[in-house]
């Protein structure tokens, strides 16, 4: 009986071992192999070029960004605390070039503009000085090319990790991953930056529409630059005003506090008005439009700012 019991016992040990070790290499055999060289060249490759449009801030700094399954860090309000103390690298809708692609244990490493500033080596403290004037040994070739990092570098960086270790990953499916901060597709600044914000800002651009709410980029995406601005200030409060249109045309009147839309007016060519002051950017909010009837059958006539008050 004993003998029997112990024989039972050893079977049912060997089958757990057996079932162990099937889970084990089943579950082995389902994660992906290691990035190989091969694809590590064809990123490389595909990245020659270098330039790309950012749909996000960089911050300036040794601080940088970190990509990880699709959620960005820092963000939100710790990000644009740091763009408001170190100012921005690069912000959304700008061309940037890459100018580092470095394969980590962990993460791929991407460097734009040169990457955050280094330290400077002695002899890059150096200064030579003689008939045609002076130079620096570390000093960049050209101030404005962002291709070549030094201990003026403006640039930034952004982290892409994964788990335990960077599997195998073809160029499209890296693309992909990078979404978040890189638009790969984009053809120009517009594309880019309209993909960076919400969707009703993004229709709104699309159909040259100013929002209440909207900041001075967001305008200038929409409308463009304005024909006139107009500086005033009402009840100790400091207002710019950018004027759109001129008779026989619509026009519009688009007024900022600080760097925020706080009212837009519209005159229409038979003298109707509309003016909107209720925030339009949050979801859910409703828009609130005034509507006054014509005052007269004649254009309107504010189109040239106040003598007093040239911009």
């Amino acid at each position: 009986m004993t003998h029997r019991l112990t024989r039972l016992l050893a079977i049912t040990i060997l089958l757990s071992a057996v079932l162990a070790l099937a889970a084990e290499g089943k579950s082995s055999s389902s994660s992906p192999p290691p990035i190989s060289k091969e694809d590590r060249v064809q990123i490389l490759r595909s990245f020659a070029t270098g330039l790309v449009y950012v749909r996000t801030y960089f911050p300036v700094g040794e601080l940088g960004l970190t990509l990880k399954q699709g959620n960005l860090t820092p963000g939100g309000s710790e990000l644009q605390r740091l763009i408001d103390t170190r100012g921005a690298a690069a912000k959304p809708g700008d061309l940037v070039r890459i100018t580092a692609i470095v394969f980590k244990e962990n993460h791929i490493h991407f460097e734009i503009n040169g990457g955050p500033a280094k330290n400077p080596k002695w002899y890059e403290k150096m200064t030579i000085s003689g008939p045609g004037g002076s130079i620096a040994p570390g000093q960049k070739k050209n101030p404005n090319s962002p291709q070549e990092s030094g201990p003026d570098s403006r640039g930034s960086y952004v982290d892409l990790y994964f788990d335990k270790y960077i599997p195998e990953l073809t160029v499209p499916q890296l693309r992909q991953l990078l979404a978040p901060v890189f638009d790969l597709e984009a053809k120009s600044p517009a594309e880019a930056y309209v993909e960076s914000v919400p969707p009703r800002i993004k229709e709104a651009i699309k159909e040259h529409h100013v929002l209440v709410g909207m900041s001075r980029e967001m305008v200038l995406y929409a409308k463009g630059l304005p024909g006139r601005k107009i500086r005033e200030e009402k009840e100790g409060t400091a207002y710019e005003e950018w004027v759109y249109g001129e008779p026989p045309q619509d026009i519009e009147f688009v007024r900022f506090s600080g760097d925020e839309v706080v009212r837009v007016e519209t005159i229409k060519v038979n003298g109707e008005k509309s003016i909107r002051t209720e925030k339009e950017t949050d979801e859910g909010e409703h828009n609130q439009e005034v509507t006054k009837p014509p005052e007269s059958s004649s254009p309107p006539d504010r189109v040239e700012p106040p003598p007093d008050k040239p911009f």
